[in-house]
């Protein structure tokens, strides 16, 4: 699995140890920034992860800010992203299997790293469930491309 991982300044600390956790044989990291803690603007990491993301050049992608909630206003911008804010690992299983998102985003100041290291692998572990769900993603799809410039 490809997995595109990004942060801002607020969320570089979180961003480090999860791709030190989750990192594997079978589970490759690339790191879109930000490479130190000095002030970067999150709408050009969540850019560049969301555009790789809906390249399919990655199968997954990760955001990391402050709130998570800059991140994933910017990546849902970017057509064919599903970017889901998660504080629990009810709302990261249900990213996954009814929302098939592609991109997590999680806050640094509003979670403990263990939490959000929980938060991380329920929805690495989830898969999409299908069935009632693809036919409300076919109606985020149309929302997407009514609104298409």
């Amino acid at each position: 699995m490809r997995i595109a991982i990004g942060s801002d300044h607020a969320g570089f600390r979180l961003k480090e140890i999860i791709k030190k956790r989750f990192s594997n044989p079978g589970r490759e990291f690339t790191d879109f920034g930000a490479n130190t803690p000095e002030p970067v603007d999150y709408p050009d990491i969540a850019g560049a992860v969301a555009e790789a993301v809906s390249r399919g050049n990655y199968d997954q992608g990760i955001l990391i800010c402050g709130t998570g909630i800059g991140m994933a206003i910017a990546a849902n911008k970017v057509p064919g992203i599903r970017a889901a804010l998660c504080h629990d690992i009810f709302t990261a299983k249900a990213a996954r299997e009814h929302n098939d998102a592609n991109i997590l985003t999680l806050g640094e100041r509003v979670l403990q790293s263990e939490i959000a290291c929980d938060i991380v692998e329920a929805w690495l572990e989830g898969h999409f469930a299908g069935g009632r769900h693809a036919g409300r993603l076919a109606k985020i799809r149309q929302l997407e491309q009514k609104y298409s410039c």
